[in-house]
């Protein structure tokens, strides 16, 4: 089988789409940068058919790398019969592959390796004939020094059974489907542990049993978690009766004595061996699948988290609030950088309403602030309260923003090395006001985990949650393309083609020769080749640079087309930016090229229309209830103004100004059956809920959106 063969049984696309992607991928082609500049190539596939394609063929190599592996194993056992190796190099089923494996692996010592040396094998192959009928008879001659009776030679023997019938792949593979379709899984309470005041999260789960193929992945991974914590058992199995019935109607084929000793064995091989190794696996094959849609609500709240609305380059008062320790204050110009910062106490117990009013006030006009960003921890709606009071000279647009791990930026290396001469504090409420103006080049800056919009993103795979989040914050920023001369470290290790080291390349370049003046330049940072330059270029802008293509979205490779599309038209390259009238009268198909074929030259002339346009939208202003300002105040029937502030499988949290996020559950988003929550809602939308259920002791808000 050929990886095109492997990969096509799996997912339905032309040969040439998948053997092109194939050759981009092992040619270092970055998955946006095939995705939006060699569309032609690939038959216009999108990123998440270009990744599919990577991770089976990744997959692929792995099943290679395994096979030969475990031939290499069989041969030096000198066990490698030309079966047995035609089997192997024929199967891509990486349980068939260990299943063909099973007799040959190295482990401990076993009660069958017991039974073989004292030389009973041979009495096991003749009760497995079925053929013998007096066999105590037969296992009289076995005894020995090491075997005193008749029935000490058939347990071992029946050991031996055991191990076979464990190791017959007919049995093994027919076991799993009857797992795959009708396995329990159950948990029970630790007695000693039950009554603990952090085992009443998991109350549900002190007797629970569902079907493991059909329990959503939020209450596995949330039953697990109980597991690992001490406060349940869980067990996976099906009926032990059906199982063994099953591997008796497989093996047993006559009526005589032999068929009781291999009944037996095949009790032993159940209860001992197949039953703890499948029910293991069924419970790892649905803890993965749990993990990758948890994973995929995680990636997808972080994509819409990251994509978030702009305000763009404004002046910003950004504050962190705060009762006791106060509210710390900062200033931010245009750009981000910090022009002064202060620390106010309008609350209690200080109280200095009127001096913080004044300051404020000061602040605002010396700094020439066009906006007002209040994170939304503790004290934010007095704060955003007490801001509203004040009469500012012009008016202010004021937003509550999510400070969700703007305490691990401020604590964070990244941190330090922007603002080395600031506290934490400081720094929190400097990346609160960034995250205003631009979300995406701030939250990069933060491990994706912390920014707490995921499900149980602590109980998942770690290396598949951090590939899938580093993919995901790849795909956000070069959707959205970055300014070559304003953007981080950070933001600029995730562009196509560049990564960490070439990102910091970048910026000692910058600060060592000035701002860049056309792409062309980056070709002379240190260690930046031709084929770095070919992956980032196009996803990086020069506003005000010497070349206006700089600040689109076509790629270097392209300018010579869109000079010849100006020059046709008898106008300048600036000419054609931008203007409409002039660019309906290209012909597309009259500058296709070897390298750039028609979607390629469609996609030019569409930049051309709109260059290096912002794909997500503006910000919006959001007002809470007033009258909402603590869980008290929350009272069933009320409907309420509340942004999501996270989406899991179950659901989703809206915040309503309060420390207390309200939850409404799936079956409340809207009439009728919902099967994925994102279909109703996106992160940071802006619903009107109804309250139908508080509970102040255990601090939960029961919401519903079918008003």
């Amino acid at each position: 089988m050929t990886t095109l063969d492997f990969i096509q049984k799996q997912i339905d696309l032309p040969s040439r789409s998948i053997n092109n992607t194939l050759q981009l991928l092992s040619e270092d082609c970055t998955i946006p940068f095939i995705s939006r500049y060699r569309k032609d190539m690939t038959g216009n596939l999108d990123e998440t058919q270009i990744e599919h394609i990577a991770k089976l063929n990744k997959q692929f190599e792995e099943i290679i790398k395994r096979k030969e592996t475990i031939l290499k194993s069989i041969e030096e056992q000198n066990a490698l019969n030309p079966e047995l190796r035609q089997r192997i190099e024929e199967s891509f089923d990486i349980q068939e592959l260990e299943d063909l494996y099973l007799p040959f692996k190295k482990r401990k010592k076993t009660k069958a390796d017991a039974a073989k040396e004292k030389g009973l094998e041979t009495l096991a192959k003749i009760i497995m004939s079925q053929k013998s009928h007096d066999l105590y008879s037969t296992a009289s001659r076995y005894l020995n020094e090491q075997i005193a009776s008749e029935e000490e030679a058939l347990q071992g023997a029946r050991d031996i059974m055991a191990e076979w019938i464990n190791e017959n792949m007919y049995v093994r593979k027919n076991l799993r489907r009857i797992f795959q379709r009708k396995a329990l899984i159950t948990s029970k309470a630790v007695k000693a542990k039950k009554e603990e005041e952090d085992a009443q999260k998991y109350s549900q789960y002190f007797e629970w049993e569902e079907s493991l193929s059909r329990i959503p992945s939020h209450r596995l991974l949330a039953m697990l978690r109980a597991e690992t914590e001490g406060f349940v058992k869980t067990n996976v199995g099906i009926d032990k009766d059906e199982a063994i019935e099953f591997i008796e109607k497989a093996i047993i084929k006559s009526n005589n004595e032999c068929s009781e000793q291999i009944a037996l064995a095949i009790k032993d091989s159940y209860k001992r061996l197949l039953e703890p190794a499948i029910s293991n696996e069924a419970l790892q094959e649905a803890k993965e699948k749990a993990d990758q849609k948890a994973i995929e609500i995680f990636s997808d709240n972080l994509s819409q988290l990251l994509l978030a609305p702009p305000l763009g380059e404004k002046r910003i008062l950004a504050i962190d609030p705060g009762y006791k320790s106060g509210c710390k204050v900062v200033c931010l110009d245009e750009k981000g950088d910090l022009l002064h910062n202060e620390t106010i106490y309008p609350h209690a117990p200080q109280n200095e309403t009127g001096m913080a009013m004044k300051k404020i006030r000061s602040m605002v006009n010396a700094y020439n602030i066009e906006a007002i960003s209040i994170g939304n921890g503790t004290a934010s709606r007095e704060t955003e309260f007490f801001i509203k009071k004040i009469a500012f000279d012009k008016p202010l647009q004021v937003f509550v923003v999510s400070e969700a791990g703007a305490s691990v930026y401020s604590a964070s290396k990244i941190a330090r090395e922007e603002f080395p001469n600031y506290d934490v504090t400081v720094r929190g409420a400097v990346s609160i006001g960034r995250r205003l103006a631009d979300p995406l080049a701030e939250l990069v800056k933060i491990d994706a985990k912390s920014i707490g919009v995921g499900q149980y993103q602590h109980d998942v795979d770690q290396t598949l949650l951090k590939n899938e989040l580093d993919s995901t914050v790849m795909k956000c920023v070069n959707s959205v393309g970055i300014n070559l001369n304003t953007a981080s470290k950070s933001l600029l290790s995730y562009v196509s083609g560049i990564g960490e080291k070439m990102a910091e390349n970048i910026v000692n370049y910058r600060a060592e020769n000035g701002a860049f003046e056309d792409r062309k330049q980056l070709k002379k940072v240190p260690r930046l080749g031709e084929k770095a330059f070919q992956q980032a270029a196009a996803f990086i802008r020069i506003a005000q640079g010497k070349n206006p293509l700089d600040n689109s979205a076509v790629h270097p490779e392209a300018y010579g087309i869109v000079e010849k599309m100006a020059k046709d038209l008898g106008i300048k390259t600036h000419e054609l930016i931008a203007n409409k009238e002039k660019i309906t009268l290209i012909q597309p198909e009259k500058y296709i090229t070897e390298e750039i074929g028609i979607l390629g030259i469609k996609d030019i002339v569409k930049e051309l229309e709109k260059p290096g346009l912002d794909p997500r939208k503006a910000a919006k202003i959001f007002e809470f209830d007033p009258n909402v300002k603590s869980i008290k105040d929350v009272k069933p029937g009320m409907v309420l103004p509340g942004i999501v502030n996270n989406i899991t499988a179950f659901g989703c949290f809206v915040d309503l100004g309060i420390k207390e996020s309200g939850l409404v559950h799936i079956s409340q988003l809207k009439d009728g059956f919902v099967s994925d929550v994102n279909e109703v809602v996106k992160l940071h939308q802006h619903v009107q809920v109804k309250v139908t259920e508080v509970d102040e002791g255990r601090k939960r808000i029961q919401l519903s959106m079918i008003l």
